[in-house]
């Protein structure tokens, strides 16, 4: 049976994570309390106690504006962190897993990002992100690195919910329409994680000339805008009322809402190499918004 590490496992993607992996092996689960990505040296113990065959780390700094002035922080979890987890992965041959970002692209580029588009981060969280990626490569682990964009959950703050919260509070919403990409459910990550890692263990060595960086997100394209047209919609679609409706909802630039970070304007990524490799279908977006939306909706959570 495979050992399992799993790092992270508090936030969206690893809470999924925990449910997606546990049929796959012995699974030891560490949070932040049991395994801070700002003490690399307490990451390189619980490594080499665990000896696991897979270490999944889904933990990272991922405050994006708060990124921009505190740069030592980010740094420390988001590369020399995951520098660590590299290093221990090659000294007992396990593989590593790691969640990177679309933010290591400017979006400048038309059409979606392939993994071998160059990069070029428009601002902290980005440039740490790839710094990580760099030192796993460099490492000479065997790795599987997915980048993916727009990450939800049910579970903890994300741009639907606030987009659900801010619906209810005022009349109107003015959204940015001018930065694409698709909304990738934390379910969607941790399901294909769970069949990637499925394909490793029986597969394993046929695998392991397939290591590197492969782009994980849901189909389709959309803006913020539309998102939260789609959000709201299908809401209302469910009887919640809201004080601005979805034709109250305007669409406007993002250089009227000025931030700390740089965002890239087009976060679109091709998966194709994920699916042709794993031999897997990632459906349209909207498929898990709709599913988060009806979910929200039982639980009385809109």
């Amino acid at each position: 049976m495979s050992r399992i590490l799993l790092f992270g496992a508090n936030g969206q993607v690893g809470w999924e994570l925990q449910r997606a992996l546990a049929p796959l092996g012995e699974m030891t689960i560490c949070d932040r309390a049991t395994a801070d990505l700002a003490n690399p040296q307490r990451l390189a113990e619980l490594i080499r106690a665990g000896n696991p065959g897979f270490i999944v780390n889904a933990a990272a700094y991922t405050a994006v504006d708060k990124a921009e002035s505190d740069i030592g922080n980010a740094r420390i979890i988001n590369a020399d962190a995951v520098a660590t987890l590299a290093r221990e992965a090659r000294s007992i041959g396990a593989w590593l897993i790691h969640y990177s970002t679309d933010y290591v692209f400017d979006g400048t580029g038309q059409g979606a990002y392939r993994e071998d588009a160059p990069a070029n981060p428009l601002n902290v969280y980005g440039s740490t992100k790839l710094e990580g990626e760099h030192a796993i490569a460099a490492s000479g682990c065997r790795h599987l690195i997915f980048r993916t964009s727009w990450v939800y959950a049910v579970r903890g703050a994300n741009f639907a919910k606030t987009m659900l919260r801010l619906a209810k509070e005022r009349d109107r919403l003015d959204v940015v329409a001018d930065q694409f990409g698709a909304p990738t459910s934390a379910e969607l990550i941790a399901d294909v994680t769970a069949q990637v890692l499925q394909r490793l263990r029986t597969q394993g060595e046929s695998f392991a000339k397939q290591d590197g960086i492969y782009h994980l997100a849901a189909a389709g394209r959309t803006s913020w805008y539309s998102y939260a047209k789609f959000v709201i919609e299908e809401a209302v679609k469910l009887g919640h009322p809201f004080r601005a409706t979805p034709d109250a909802i305007n669409p406007v630039p993002a250089v009227d809402y000025p931030l700390p970070a740089r965002r890239p304007q087009n976060s679109c990524l091709d998966s194709g190499k994920l699916q042709r490799t794993f031999e897997l279908t990632l459906p349209h977006w909207e498929y898990h918004a709709l599913r988060m939306i009806k979910e929200l909706s039982d639980m009385k959570a809109i």
